[in-house]
């Protein structure tokens, strides 16, 4: 059974995530850029209305329990970061996403987030087997969130827009991880 969307927070010193609400949707419409999402496998929405259609689906995949995206904000200010995704949930080994906001990268946010949602699915859903987290072969900063998570390449593949790597990140290295650092 999946956890009750409305009374879900994960949170650290720095970052408040919680499921994707419709008081997120502005803000991540409007950091949503093409410079953003070269190393991602969708291209922003063509408009307001079809990002619209996109987030509305997850609040319904969030209670089935196939999949959850959450909205990162800033504990203190409560500013919109990014998202999280914990995606393909009844698989072996789910997969985790993210993206911050341009204007933000470079402050350990992704990694911070990634790390605390992990280990929220470890202890709250019960995973047990791990994770994958697919990236552009050339997404350095992805790639450095994986590795220092402990995760290694299990698999290579050619995606429309790049060429992807994929690690797969142990629940063990989890546990042992510092979200911050």
């Amino acid at each position: 059974m999946a956890p009750r969307p409305d009374a879900m927070e994960i949170a650290s010193a720095r970052l408040s995530i919680k499921p994707f609400s419709a008081d997120d949707a502005d803000a991540a419409f409007s950091c949503i850029t093409p410079t953003l999402t070269r190393f991602m496998a969708w291209d922003p929405p063509a408009s307001k209305e079809a990002f619209n259609r996109i987030w509305q689906q997850w609040p319904l995949a969030a209670a089935e329990g196939s999949e959850f995206v959450f909205a990162i904000r800033e504990r203190e200010s409560a500013v919109f970061l990014g998202l999280t995704g914990l995606h393909r949930l009844h698989s072996e080994h789910p997969e985790l996403g993210i993206w911050i906001r341009e204007d933000r990268h470079g402050e350990g946010f992704g990694r911070e987030a990634v790390s605390l949602v992990a280990r929220w699915a470890t202890c709250i859903l019960g995973i047990q087997r791990g994770f994958t987290y697919p990236v552009a072969e050339e997404n350095r900063a992805s790639r450095r969130i994986a590795e220092g998570l402990g995760g290694v390449v299990v698999e290579q593949r050619i995606e429309p827009k790049y060429r992807a790597v994929v690690y797969r990140i142990p629940p063990h290295s989890i546990a042992r991880t510092d979200p911050q650092a």
